[in-house]
């Protein structure tokens, strides 16, 4: 008789090649809609699974990890961040977590550049312009944006998708400033032409555009507070594709509607799906559904990494993408 296949449970549809493969190497329970799980799924999903596979909108606490099956014993999640996972309460219950890192970094990248560009020069007020009716030819003083060229990029998290960031925002003649927990190393440092800056306050205060690239944790939560928001010039624009949490929204908001800064682009939001009707009145700001990552050759690699930790869990070796080990 053949040994049992390992039941893995999905809580949302990934791409079908992924989906395949699964059902081939494992007893594989998918997603036939996409809808996030309800609470009660998620429960009955610990319950039953010897690996669940979340995503970024599955909350996998504290409450959730102790109330879990004793057969459950990887979770092998589907994103690089961690945070919708209680990564003590797994390590606790002995259970391993794994992440896909690496796969995101270029195409996060290519969609920061892309709010950069679309904040600075107003594209989206501009296609709206067009779509309303409004635009009646062109004028020199009209939709008049920032130059890029020349002016300072300040980013918050100097690490894969940061650094991709700097290499695509040299191409455009931005300075490259960062802030970042240590310096990288020398090497990348002279190839970026970057400058470190040990204090976030001093360089906020000097920046054109603010690129947050950094992971959400408890010691990033408002990195950028109120406090630290009003440091920023009126000219800057500031540019989120990190997670939303990292920013008090609130105070953002205020200072977009009092034009106290020129404008924000953001992928994420501190409630999400939530957004506040307040940002969604501003022309100031450009707002998408987090996509950054949103490329079929992303999500294909990420499913593969995933193929690939809960194979070697299940063959009872160390899973190359583990965030913690499992301590029974």
């Amino acid at each position: 008789m053949p040994p049992r296949k390992p039941v893995v449970i999905v809580t949302r549809k990934l791409p079908d090649v992924v989906e395949t493969r699964m059902m081939e190497l494992f007893d594989a329970r998918l997603s036939a809609d996409d809808h996030p799980m309800m609470r009660e799924e998620l429960m009955a999903a610990v319950h039953q699974a010897d690996v669940l596979v979340p995503t970024v909108t599955d909350r996998i606490d504290a409450e959730l990890i102790a109330a879990a099956d004793s057969r459950l014993k990887l979770i092998a999640s589907f994103g690089t961040g961690t945070d919708h996972i209680d990564l003590a309460a797994a390590r606790a219950k002995g259970i391993v977590v794994t992440n896909t890192p690496g796969v995101l970094t270029e195409d996060t990248a290519d969609m920061t550049m892309a709010l950069i560009l679309a904040t600075t020069r107003r594209l989206v007020e501009g296609e709206r312009l067009v779509r309303r009716g409004k635009w009646q030819g062109w004028g020199p003083t009209l939709m008049l944006g920032q130059r890029l060229g020349g002016k300072r990029l300040g980013i918050v998290g100097m690490g894969r998708i940061g650094q991709a960031v700097a290499k695509r925002a040299r191409g455009f003649g931005l300075s490259i400033h960062y802030h970042n927990r240590r310096r990288v190393p020398d090497a990348i440092a002279q190839e970026l032409e970057a400058t470190y800056w040990e204090s976030l306050d001093q360089m906020l205060a000097r920046m054109d555009v603010i690129s947050v690239n950094c992971p959400h944790t408890p010691a990033t939560y408002h990195l950028l507070s109120a406090r630290r928001l009003k440091l920023l010039r009126p000219q800057c624009v500031l540019v989120n594709t990190s997670r939303g949490e990292v920013i008090d929204e609130e105070a953002l908001t205020r200072m977009l509607m009092a034009r106290e800064i020129a404008g924000a682009g953001l992928d994420v939001y501190e409630r999400e799906p939530a957004i506040s009707p307040k940002l969604l009145k501003l022309e100031n700001v450009v707002l998408l559904p987090h996509m950054s990552s949103a490329t079929l050759e992303a999500r294909i690699d990420m499913g593969e990494k995933v193929l690939i930790n809960i194979k070697t869990f299940i063959d009872g070796h160390r899973p190359p993408d583990r965030v913690i080990e499992g301590v029974a």
